[in-house]
């Protein structure tokens, strides 16, 4: 759907903004408290370092020192670990101090130096300050582990990611809503285009003002645009039917009047049942011109019984051009998703195309099979055939005819949701098979 497609892809994008601003933050937390941690512990071994200068006897250097280990054992930047060497070696701090192996090294190394220094591994962060007195070189040792410091970095991460999930959640309900501002209306004019196809030309678009973007009530106001023109163009149409009706009923009633007075009985029956169907016919035009809805479509006829019965209608006529006419239909009902007047209009469309572009003589056979939910309707015949399958479309047949016949039966085929097929007939000529999607029953 529009709706999830939309929003999915803001969450996407959203999602990569956090993360490129999250990770590299992330980072810099680290980063910050790792030097916060060693700006500590330098300043604590300058103040340290003073401190042990303006002692003069440093045996009572343990008691002035013991204050300042406490209070580095309790910095807010993490603790940190104060260690005084003198020159005899004595060390001044915790029994457990913290300090790895190679801190006698870096004392050893501080006592040569006459400027303090910083070794950094990636554990830890040692500041070495040496001072000088009468009796020596005093080193003044801090060290802080950043192992100490990882919980307080992974609350500060667990901070950061939280924060980008609510905005990422903040921004799945943004533009989950915007996506249904936009696609509501975009999948309502897309029901309004599919009522309008099956013959609802009263459906009509939403066109409030701002209820959707102006892009897409402009393109709903077209669409009310062009379905009001549609239901204007048919009600001409329907108009124009309802004239010519009037106009063809005034002949076929003299026609009727004048086949009474026929003196041979079976010809005036014969014409009688022709003008009768002439009057059907153009009843079934008129009213179908004038239908203002599609609602009929979906009756269902039976495809069987029509075709016995119109090839039932023609079978006179082949008699009379020396035709033979071939019917295979079930026994049982084939229904399919057209009424039966749009099935005889089929049927008869097909047999009059062989008897219209077809000589005398020339042999029919009409067929019904229902299988697999599919009902096919074929016509062959032994005639000379088209000259190509492609000449179908409205307008020309292949054989000097208008078209408007296989026209008609594709027209009718589509309105069920079925196709047609042209091609070589056994008995040698053109075959069209009409293929209809079968119905279980007329319910």
């Amino acid at each position: 759907m529009l709706r999830t497609r939309i929003t999915w892809l803001a969450v996407g994008i959203i999602s990569a903004v956090v993360v490129s601003f999250v990770i590299p933050l992330c980072l810099l937390v680290r980063t910050m408290v790792h030097d916060r941690a060693m700006a500590e512990a330098r300043v604590l071994a300058q103040s340290t370092a003073t401190l042990v200068a303006s002692v003069d006897d440093l045996t009572r250097l343990a008691v002035v020192i013991d204050p300042v280990i406490q209070a580095a054992a309790a910095s807010s930047a993490g603790p940190i670990h104060l260690c005084v060497t003198l020159p005899d070696g004595t060390r001044i701090g915790p029994a457990d101090d913290g300090f790895d192996s190679d801190a006698a090294a870096l004392i050893e190394r501080a006592g040569t130096q006459s400027a303090s220094f910083t070794q950094v591994t990636g554990e830890s962060a040692d500041v070495l300050t040496p001072v000088t007195v009468a009796t020596g070189t005093v080193v003044v040792h801090t060290s802080t582990h950043f192992v100490y410091l990882q919980s307080r970095i992974w609350l500060v991460w667990a901070t950061l990611a939280g924060l980008g999930a609510v905005i990422i959640g903040l921004g799945a309900f943004i533009s989950r809503r915007m996506a249904e501002r936009i696609s509501t209306p975009v999948t309502e004019m897309a029901d309004v285009a599919h009522r309008l196809r099956e013959g609802d030309l009263s459906a009509r678009a939403h066109t409030s003002a701002g209820a959707s973007p102006t892009e897409v009530t402009e393109l709903g106001t077209a669409l009310n645009r062009l379905a009001a023109r549609i239901a204007e163009l048919l009600a001409g149409e329907r108009e124009a039917a309802a004239d010519l009706s009037h106009r063809l009923r005034t002949p076929v009633t003299a026609l009727r009047l004048d086949t009474d007075l026929v003196a041979d009985d079976a010809v005036r029956d014969r014409l009688r049942s022709h003008v009768e169907d002439l009057h059907r016919v153009i009843d079934s035009v008129v009213t179908e011109a004038r239908r203002t809805s599609r609602d009929d479509m979906t009756a269902a006829g039976d495809l069987a019984s029509v075709a016995a019965g119109r090839t039932a209608y023609w079978r006179p006529l082949a008699e009379d051009q020396d035709r033979s006419l071939a019917v295979e239909v079930p026994s049982t009902p084939v229904f399919v998703a057209l009424p039966s007047a749009d099935l005889r209009d089929l049927v008869d469309t097909l047999i009059d195309n062989v008897f219209a572009h077809t000589p005398e003589g020339t042999d029919l056979e009409v067929t019904v099979t229902a299988t697999d939910g599919v009902a096919r309707l074929a016509v062959a015949d032994a005639g000379p055939g088209l000259a190509s399958v492609d000449l179908v479309e409205r307008g020309r047949s292949g054989n000097g005819g208008t078209g408007l016949g296989l026209d008609i039966v594709h027209r009718l085929a589509d309105r069920a949701g079925g196709s047609v097929r042209l091609g070589r007939a056994h008995l040698g000529g053109l075959l069209v098979e009409v293929q209809l999607p079968h119905l279980p029953s007329a319910d």
